[in-house]
């Protein structure tokens, strides 16, 4: 019997998710002889069940092409908002899912997809997905589809920007994507020369901060190029919160570790616009003009790089290979340079920073690169 099989891409779009759609559904047609249908919109067409047909010629022509010919959304099928309101709606998926007689569903996507496949998983659905991230904050696999493009955009911006720093003799500071991860920022800081670099794993000190940069100065070094994750902390704001969670335990002694854990994330949450206030601190403490540059959605688009085209392509059709032998629960990943799978479950509500004895930041420490710390 013929197998059906459903696809979707859920939470945000980056460069390599064509090229998934594209080898997961031309090896599960060509080489499996399954029917392939898509869902537009990631979960939100899995609930309305909108469904987009993917026979004939729709896999043609989308290797190259950036986003997503199925669309995303960020909903979540267990978690949907609607008037003021969170619904579990995974009653309405399981129906679409039956409605299209699916043998399976293959999702794409990044963290918060694989928190909601695992509640799929847990109504009964067989489920494989796929790790997608402009900042590879997905544990378990080494590398994400969309990184390798947003680091190389990331790289280019930060090159380009140095001419200027050097022109105008500024603190130039670049913001990239990572609110809790900081990948995307050290590698591209790193290949791209970055005098400072600034990620979530390792608060700052803003005082030797601003030393190192006046150093710089002084030796002759008229500029400075800051990378910076949009989630890193300098160490008082992080004292901070440590010393709010303390609080909020001692006061909400009945709730659990999730609540106190949301809580605090909702805290963070608030406090936006730290690079904005590290431009201002920094040119206040050392007389140096400082200017922003927010790369934020363009780390996401355009054409994927040879070597996400090639990752999505394998881990596509590795993924239908999966389906045929029936092997469900698990998100197909690079491991030592391999593809492989791990249980959906290992990977959900979980994320990979980045260690301190990582050899890109050891690296980085060795030839004199700033952290703050």
């Amino acid at each position: 019997m013929t197998k059906k099989i459903g696809i979707l891409t859920a939470g945000s779009d980056c460069p390599g998710l064509n090229a998934a759609i594209r080898g997961f559904g031309k090896t599960a047609r060509q080489v499996h002889g399954m029917q392939i249908i898509g869902f537009r919109d990631g979960f939100e067409g899995l609930i309305s069940n909108h469904t987009v047909d993917l026979s004939g010629d729709a896999l043609s022509n989308i290797l190259t092409a950036g986003g997503t010919i199925l669309g995303t959304s960020r909903l979540v099928p267990h978690q949907v908002v609607e008037d003021n309101q969170i619904l579990d709606k995974t009653g309405e998926a399981l129906a679409a899912y039956k409605e299209n007689q699916l043998d399976a569903l293959v999702c794409i996507g990044g963290r918060e997809t694989m928190d909601a496949a695992q509640h799929l998983i847990q109504a009964g659905l067989n489920v494989i997905t796929l790790p997608k991230s402009g900042v590879n904050d997905m544990p378990l696999t080494d590398t994400t589809i969309g990184f390798d493009t947003s680091r190389m955009i990331a790289t280019e911006a930060i090159d380009r920007l140095h001419s200027t720093a050097n022109s105008t003799h500024r603190i130039i500071i670049v913001e990239l994507l990572g609110r809790e991860v900081g990948w995307l920022t050290l590698s591209a800081g790193l290949a791209a020369g970055a005098d400072v670099i600034l990620i979530p794993e390792i608060p700052y000190d803003l005082n030797k901060l601003a030393e190192a940069i006046l150093k710089r100065n002084q030796a002759g070094k008229l500029f400075s190029i800051v990378a910076v994750a949009e989630g890193a902390q300098s160490s008082e704001l992080v004292d901070f919160f440590e010393r709010s969670m303390k609080m909020n335990q001692q006061t909400h002694k009945d709730q659990s570790a999730d609540e106190h854990r949301e809580r605090m994330a909702e805290l963070k949450r608030k406090y936006t616009g730290e690079t904005l206030k590290l431009a201002n601190r920094l040119e206040n403490s050392t007389g140096i003009e400082s200017r922003i540059t927010i790369l934020g959605y363009l780390l996401r688009g355009g054409t994927p790089s040879a070597t996400d085209r090639i990752l999505a392509t394998q881990l596509g059709a590795y993924a239908a290979d999966l389906v045929s032998e029936n092997k469900f629960g698990v998100m197909v990943g690079i491991h030592d340079g391999r593809t492989g799978s791990v249980p959906i479950e290992d990977v959900a509500q979980s994320e990979k920073p980045v260690p301190l004895d990582h050899p890109w930041l050891v690296s980085a420490r060795n030839i004199g690169t700033i952290f703050g710390d």
